[in-house]
């Protein structure tokens, strides 16, 4: 069965329009007009192996914060979507990235409930025109639309830049592995017999 979603959402703030393919090769097709945004998400796409295509036009003349924050609401409903009752999959994911000076570890549990620990602060405000808090944001509009448990630990860092790569290249490696189907596992990862609640 395909793990797939098409998400459309259309706000007087954003228009996005989001497809998501769980077993795909890393092939991304990013548009939401914030630059830096877009080389994030690509690196999310290679490092989960997933395949994304993203279409979003916010009102840029305000700022970046919404389209960010909605195609994370976006993201996240799609992996929800796509990955159903969740039979079959290893559900936990974790990974510990270095990027140069920087490391972070991820940790995320496919649980149908929503928590966030963001322990990851950055030493600039901006990387460029993007506004540091924005990864944070980005994160907790995913996590709380794919009703995960997410915790992102930043251990040290210098350069937001690398911080902020190292945040997205450790968060789609974890992902990677909590959706990876388990040959050992033909059912629902849970004594509870669901994921859903």
């Amino acid at each position: 069965m395909a793990r797939t979603a098409c998400i459309k959402r259309q706000t007087a703030e954003t228009e996005i329009a989001l497809e998501l393919n769980l077993d795909g090769a890393g092939q991304a097709r990013i548009q939401t007009g914030v630059g830096f945004f877009d080389h994030m998400l690509e690196l999310l796409t290679r490092h989960a192996a997933i395949d994304l295509t993203v279409e979003a036009r916010g009102d840029l003349h305000v700022d970046q914060h919404h389209t960010v924050e909605d195609v994370g609401i976006c993201l996240g409903q799609a992996i929800k979507q796509a990955v159903g009752d969740k039979a079959g999959i290893r559900r936990y994911g974790h990974f510990t990235l270095p990027m140069e000076e920087t490391l972070v570890t991820t940790a995320l549990d496919l649980s149908g409930r929503y928590f966030l620990v963001f322990d990851a602060a950055f030493p600039a405000p901006k990387i460029g025109d993007f506004d540091s808090e924005l990864v944070e944001d980005f994160w907790q509009a995913t996590a709380a639309n794919a009703l995960c448990n997410l915790h992102v630990v930043l251990h040290h860092g210098r350069n937001s830049h690398h911080i902020s790569e190292a945040i997205f290249k450790s968060t789609a490696r974890a992902l990677r592995m909590a959706i990876e189907t388990d040959d050992r596992m033909t059912g629902i990862p849970s004594t509870k017999g669901t994921l859903n609640s």
